[in-house]
């Protein structure tokens, strides 16, 4: 059965969202077009809103309806200490912590050579002016441990050994409440090399 071309084109619309296949996508449209019209219109509104409204923030580069993000405008941040962290989703992460008051730097991404991803793209270009800038004291690097995020951190870390600037990883390996009989060796080699002094 062949849909109407309005109906073929909202299913092919929904496919562009991770993880929605065609079936899932043509589920959505069924649903917004039988029980769901002014939901529809409201996430349409909400769409076209957020596309021409959110921007990059200019100094940190996550997401912003101003020329700074909310945190870049905070004067109870500490600009001398910057996470680099490879999405805002991360940043979410982080300041669910609630130990964190310094700013951030997104990448939007990770290096990877073969899908075109360079250090312009995750805008390392803007993080060495503003390393050289001087106000930056020391980096945390967030990045994963894949081997995309390795390679990020490392350049990063290039980066700031050239601006004399101090960096640190956050610690990775044993969630709490976790056993160590239920945690892989990978994991527990990185725990092992990030150990530090106990205190109480």
């Amino acid at each position: 059965m062949k849909h109407p071309p309005l109906v073929e084109t909202l299913i092919e619309a929904f496919t562009c969202l991770p993880g929605v296949g065609p079936r899932s996508a043509q589920r959505m449209a069924y649903t917004l077009l039988e029980r769901g019209r002014d939901d529809g219109r409201a996430l349409s509104a909400a769409l076209s809103q957020a596309m021409d409204g959110v921007r990059q923030c200019k100094r940190c580069r996550n997401y912003a309806e101003e020329e700074l993000c909310p945190i870049c405008q905070d004067p109870r941040r500490d600009p001398g200490l910057v996470c680099i962290v490879a999405s805002p989703a991360d940043v979410l992460a982080v300041e669910q912590s609630g130990e964190y008051r310094g700013q951030y730097f997104v990448l939007m991404g990770q290096l990877s050579p073969l899908d075109g991803i360079g250090p312009r793209e995750l805008g390392l270009d803007v993080l060495e002016a503003r390393l050289n800038e001087g106000e930056i004291q020391e980096l945390i690097l967030a990045t994963g441990t894949t081997v995309e995020g390795e390679a990020t951190a490392h350049y990063v870390l290039d980066l700031a050994r050239e601006a004399g600037v101090n960096v640190s990883r956050i610690a990775q390996g044993v969630p709490m409440g976790g056993d160590l009989e239920f945690v892989d060796g990978a994991t527990l080699a990185h725990a092992l090399r990030g150990r530090r002094p106990f205190s109480t």
